[in-house]
């Protein structure tokens, strides 16, 4: 029986151990490790779709009304994704939109008041949403799902509830005609024209906070907290994570998109009906998937969420300008979001077995 090889000792004479945060990875290895590289080849992979299957698709004004689609989903896709990235989903986003719109409009039309204090007072009890579900989940230490889940169907029955109540309908009166009602729709829902080219506000708005939300992720402590108490929260926490504080800091981010998105809808139609975003939530939640975000946290971008609102701009209107029956929108809108899904999974997938 052959004797077992000695251990190589480390030291001075046999050079120190390697360390793995000194090796050095080829571009091709660190492109391949990005969590929206597989959001980019969807993201290709539609628009070529749509460029052969839409002769209009190329269109300047159909590009920009693209843009406005996936700024809408993407203003609150940056958000969720790094509330995804911390591990925790959020389920009560659709409608808190809705209630950001709704507190806005009937505080301002029924204390008569300027619309930028209804606009005040939206985005404080916005935020207080998103801190009662962060505080919430920490103190009880349910999932996030159960969490969420529950003030969804409050605020769900809160917006019917109390819009007809006050306004004795389940829309709310117009505020059009109300002191600083213009210079609000300027600020949320305004279009711009760059060369003859006219484009919404809301594109402006999504731009800013990926750039924001990707600045924290990459420079700040704040990120590399977000990344430790989405991958493991014990073992964070262990290390001196605060990881309480960082979740209700991004349920807190959650609700600042939910209000920025609820003033748009407002300002956008002057009025809001009560049902109004009951299953965005979803699609908020598969935007920042396709874009790399792992359900089991820890892994994902905003970019990549950016990524992802823009796939999904391109596939409800790119269904659109191709003239589809309307009966089969349903259908082909899936097929194409399976479809980026499956292909951001495979080029994941590859990445890990050349790392």
């Amino acid at each position: 029986m052959s004797a077992p090889a000695p251990a190589t000792p480390s030291g001075p004479a046999n050079g120190p151990a390697a360390d793995e945060r000194l090796i050095t990875r080829s571009p091709l290895k660190k492109l391949l490790g990005r969590p929206e590289l597989g959001a980019v080849v969807g993201a290709v992979a539609v628009f070529l779709f749509f460029t052969v299957a839409a002769e209009s698709f190329l269109q300047l004004s159909s590009l920009t009304t693209v843009l406005y689609a996936a700024s809408t989903l993407g203003i609150m896709a940056v958000p969720v994704a790094l509330l995804m990235i911390g591990g925790e989903f959020d389920l009560s986003t659709g409608v808190a939109v809705t209630s950001s719109a709704l507190v806005s409009s009937m505080f301002s039309y029924q204390m008569t008041a300027n619309v930028w204090v209804g606009v005040g007072v939206s985005l404080l009890l916005t935020l207080a949403i998103g801190l009662f579900n962060g505080v919430m989940l920490t103190r009880t230490k349910l999932p996030s799902f159960i969490i969420t889940l529950g003030t969804f169907l409050m605020l769900t029955g809160l917006n019917l509830g109390l819009t007809k109540l006050i306004s004795g309908t389940v829309s709310t009166k117009s505020i059009a005609d109300m002191e600083g009602f213009g210079s609000a729709r300027a600020v949320f829902a305004s279009t711009l024209s760059v060369s003859g080219v006219h484009i919404k506000i809301t594109v402006l708005w999504w731009i800013a906070l990926v750039a924001v939300a990707t600045w924290i992720l990459l420079r700040t402590r704040y990120g590399n907290w977000i990344f430790a108490a989405g991958g493991d929260a014990d073992a964070a926490r262990a290390v001196g994570v605060p990881v309480r504080a960082t979740k209700i800091g991004l349920y807190l981010g959650v609700a600042l998109g939910a209000w920025i998105s609820g003033q748009h809808l407002l300002f956008s139609f002057d009025v809001v009906q009560s049902g109004e975003g009951v299953g965005n939530e979803l699609i908020y939640i598969i935007a920042a998937v396709i874009g790399g975000c792992l359900i089991t946290g820890g892994y994902g971008s905003a970019i990549g969420s950016a990524i992802g609102a823009l796939i999904f701009g391109m596939t409800s209107k790119g269904i659109v300008y191709a003239e589809w029956n309307p009966d089969w929108f349903k259908f082909f809108l899936g097929a194409m979001l399976l479809l980026a899904t499956l292909l951001n999974h495979w080029v994941r997938k590859r990445a890990e077995e050349t790392a």
